[in-house]
């Protein structure tokens, strides 16, 4: 007997499960394992080993390995080896019973030999849904909806509306929304499930339903979509093509997976790597994200070298200039990166704007006066009191001050220029701007010295 908390969970106990598979106990095992919560089940497929899994598949039909699969995390180049483990059959039905969009998503993953072998099995009518999905252009709405939800005919009552429900339900994703549409299946209207249960059984659908519908084509990228649910808190939203038939709907917890994977890619752009580094990921594998962008800004950190070059006599002259290089080129780098992760974040959650573009500027504009005023008269009065001269120690504080506000200025406007070009704005890397704010410091720092050598000699 399984026993349950306050709450009537079930408490998760990982090695008696193991213990159960270990002995073979199938009944205790089903009874136990499929009282927990498919996040746990998911949890505990994933840590055992292979041989643990063989024992699984004997004792879940794919019915159940199915809710698994679909609760499951894995890296994309996980699946494969996770669906060798199955008996090709089994794999096949398992993946015929998850909900299309989470079938396709691992379909996606596999390479087409393997991808193939399982849709050659499969039923016909799975198949058809499944290829029209892989169809559509990755990271769109195409690709991330799901062809499973519930739909009526506008001309249709309450009464046959929840008729429709009752039978469709049980493969839908989700209910909370039923959408509404014509005889040509085209999208006219939305109603909640609360509004159908309410309503008097012989009332018109169309005389309910809200025909105010925000939706979504099937080529819209999927980070604008993942905005729209963020503004204004859906549940689900309707896909429909250029015609205005209704194809799918994206649901919450798939772009609670968009979310997560926009800002990983974000934050790989950022770090000036083309994917977040798996820590289980070998030597070799991490070098080759990391090596293009290393090489890239190898090349920028020359002319940072050869502009030093072009001052060789300024620093010849005045020694004690070259210490401060690194202060300047940190700062404003420090500064630049700020600027940076602003503006990237501003333009991934919506809050900057056509409009609102210009009053980010110059709020960056007088923050980095403000910034680089203060952190220029700190460093005047630390060389003044560190190297007792005056004149160095204001070269080096206005120096500061330039070059954060230059470096504020970039990094802010920079992303807001390459998403105006349609490029991604997190491409403007944190190393990136580093290594350019590196640049225009040194020519800043050095051309303010050598205009006033007379002076500091």
């Amino acid at each position: 007997m399984i026993e349950q908390n306050e709450k009537n969970e079930v408490p998760f106990d990982e090695e008696y499960l193991r213990q159960l598979l270990i002995d073979e106990k199938i009944e205790e095992f089903r009874e136990y394992f499929l009282a927990l919560h498919p996040y746990d089940q998911a949890q505990f497929y994933e840590k055992v080993g292979p041989d643990i899994r063989g024992v699984m598949y004997l004792f879940l039909s794919p019915r159940e390995m199915a809710s698994i699969f679909e609760a499951i995390e894995l890296d994309d180049e996980e699946y494969q080896p996770f669906l060798n483990e199955m008996n090709t059959a089994y794999g096949a039905e398992m993946l015929t019973y998850m909900y299309t969009d989470d079938a396709v998503d691992v379909l996606n993953e596999l390479d087409k030999e393997h991808r193939d072998s399982y849709l050659k099995i499969m039923d016909s009518e799975t198949v058809e849904e499944i290829n029209e999905l892989l169809g559509y252009e990755e990271y769109t709405a195409g690709s991330i909806m799901t062809t499973e939800y519930v739909s009526i005919l506008e001309n249709s009552t309450v009464r046959s509306a929840m008729a429709v429900l009752r039978k469709e339900a049980p493969n839908a994703e989700t209910i909370y929304y039923v959408f509404v549409v014509d005889g040509d299946h085209c999208l006219t209207g939305v109603i909640s499930l609360r509004d159908l249960i309410i309503s008097e059984e012989d009332t018109l659908i169309r005389d309910i339903m809200n025909e105010r519908v925000v939706h979504v084509k099937v080529s819209d990228d999927q980070e604008d979509i993942a905005q729209i649910f963020k503004d204004y808190n859906f549940l689900a939203l309707p896909v429909v093509n250029d015609k205005n038939e209704l194809q799918g709907i994206i649901t919450v917890d798939d772009i609670i997976d968009v979310m997560d994977e926009e800002a990983s890619d974000d934050y790989s752009k950022l770090a000036g790597i083309s994917d977040v580094d798996d820590i289980d990921a070998g030597p070799f594998k991490a070098a080759k994200q990391r090596l293009p962008w290393l090489i890239m800004l190898l090349f920028l950190g020359m002319i940072t070298a050869s502009l030093m070059g072009k001052f060789e006599a300024t620093l010849d002259k005045v020694a004690m200039l070259a210490l401060f290089i690194p202060l300047i080129s940190g700062t404003s780098g420090n500064s630049g990166t700020q600027a940076l992760a602003v503006a990237v974040r501003g333009i991934a959650t919506g809050e900057i704007n056509d409009k609102s573009k210009v009053k980010m500027l110059l709020r960056e504009i007088c923050t980095g006066l403000i910034t680089g005023i203060v952190c220029g008269l700190l460093v005047v009065g630390i060389v003044f009191v560190w190297k007792h001269t005056f004149i160095i120690g204001l070269l080096v504080g206005a120096a500061i001050c330039c070059s954060i506000l230059v470096a504020t200025i970039a990094g802010s406007f920079i992303p807001l220029l390459i998403h105006k070009l349609g490029v991604d704005p997190a491409v403007a890397s944190g190393p990136f701007i580093t290594t350019l704010n590196d640049v225009t410091s040194i020519l800043i720092y050095l051309g303010l010295a050598t205009t006033l050598l007379s002076q500091i000699g």
